[in-house]
């Protein structure tokens, strides 16, 4: 079973994900189905099931997090700026194309969130940052074609 890397910070995340489901969301499902089946028939019943519809995503996305959870890797935060590009810090990019200035931070797979500057250590960009130091630049090919971009700065 392979490691599935995350920072402490997602990691935290994804536990307190798991916590509300089990604590607050599962119970709260449960009273809705024994409201729902305290109304009669059930067949023609769609408060009844809308209610087991929300557990059955619910108890789905448990399952889906104690899995995740079961292979997580807690990656530990660095203590200074490295010099070359890894998993945890951010990196400023310049892109040759259109003089954007971006930044991004490199995270584990369940963390990334392109709209809020964190992707996946998986994804095509950051597999081509990797290892790289500031002032050299990087091609990398998207979905929308290839990109070129100069690293501006790495940062924690």
């Amino acid at each position: 079973m392979s490691k599935i890397p995350f920072t402490p910070e997602g990691l935290e995340k994804l536990k307190r994900e798991l916590e509300h489901l089990i604590k607050v969301e599962r119970r709260q499902v449960v009273k809705a189905i024994e409201e729902a089946r305290a109304h009669g028939d059930l067949s023609e019943n769609a408060e009844y099931e809308a209610a087991k519809e929300r557990q059955a995503y619910i108890e789905g996305r448990i399952q889906e997090l104690s899995g995740i959870l079961a292979q997580a890797e807690v990656i530990p935060p660095l203590k200074e700026p490295p010099e070359r590009v890894q998993f945890g810090v951010k990196v400023k990019l310049l892109n040759l194309e259109t003089e954007e200035v971006v930044t991004y931070k490199i995270v584990g797979p369940y963390e990334a969130n392109p709209g809020d500057g964190s992707i996946s250590v998986n994804s095509p960009l950051a597999r081509a940052l990797i290892g790289r130091e500031i002032g050299e630049e990087v091609k990398v090919q998207t979905p929308a074609g290839q990109r070129r971009y100069e690293i501006l700065d790495i940062e924690l």
